[in-house]
């Protein structure tokens, strides 16, 4: 089985790696230092396992196993840490199990031969994450590119993809509009059947001559079009936004 080391301290990564190597059946592909880094290395290195850290600066762990969680396959993560304040949103995010530092051997033997072995629950589920994201990541050149949630302008369904445009640019991502919808409906509505807007960034609705009511952005130009479908939901949820923001 192909474990990952993910810690902020080099010697807290250097004495796992040691006591994973002393088993037999694992071996250690990688390490990183940040949950950014873990992401790309897990890709790249096609890892079974993740030892993760929780606090770690930039991407901590617990964003990190939530992208993790949206691979094909996920790998199992074992979280590893100094606090254990993190519990309950560490198997929220689907650890397979989690580790109070300093690691012992003899139980991070046991951690690793369970997660050999998925339960039924974790197979039925597939990969999940009750918390949102807060960056998306997506491949551009043969690298992996992270952009946080709230750059977001809207999501446009194209073909087989999502785009995902942005306020620094765009970039196309594997996730379904309807798991998009899922996992950021509070931030997110729906405006037609091929978008996603965020309620943040829209500047209004207008209804234009050619009889078409379009949103429009506060820090771009583009527009979109609202289907007669959404257009009463989206004014409600519109009227309800400029009514919170009055208070």
């Amino acid at each position: 089985m192909k474990v990952l080391v993910v810690d902020d301290e080099a010697p807290a990564r250097a004495r796992l790696a040691r006591l994973v190597e002393e088993l037999d059946g694992f071996e250690v592909v990688g390490e990183a230092g940040d949950g950014a880094e873990a992401v790309r290395r897990a890709e790249a290195t096609e890892a079974d396992i993740v030892l993760l850290d929780v606090r770690m600066p930039g991407m901590d762990g617990l964003e990190a196993a939530r992208h993790l969680a949206h691979t094909d396959p996920p790998p199992a993560v074992i979280f590893t840490t100094a606090y254990g304040d993190h519990a309950l949103e560490a198997f929220e995010a689907r650890a397979a199990d989690y580790l109070l530092k300093p690691v012992r051997a003899d139980r991070l033997a046991k951690s690793l031969a369970a997660a050999r072995r998925p339960t039924r629950a974790q197979r039925a589920e597939g990969p999940h994450a009750d918390q949102p994201r807060e960056q998306l990541c997506a491949r551009l050149g043969g690298e992996l590119q992270l952009v946080p949630v709230c750059d977001v302008l809207y999501f446009l369904a194209e073909h087989k993809y999502v785009t995902v445009h942005h306020r620094f640019g765009e970039l196309l991502i594997e996730d379904s509009l309807k798991s998009l919808e899922q996992e950021f409906g509070d931030r997110f509505m729906r405006i037609h059947r091929n978008a996603l807007v965020a309620e943040a960034w829209i500047g209004g609705l207008r209804r234009c001559p050619d009889g078409q009511n379009r949103i429009w952005f506060k820090v771009s130009d583009a527009t979109l079009e609202v289907s007669r479908r959404h257009l009463p939901a989206v004014r409600r949820r519109l009227k309800h936004a400029g009514a919170q923001s009055g208070r």
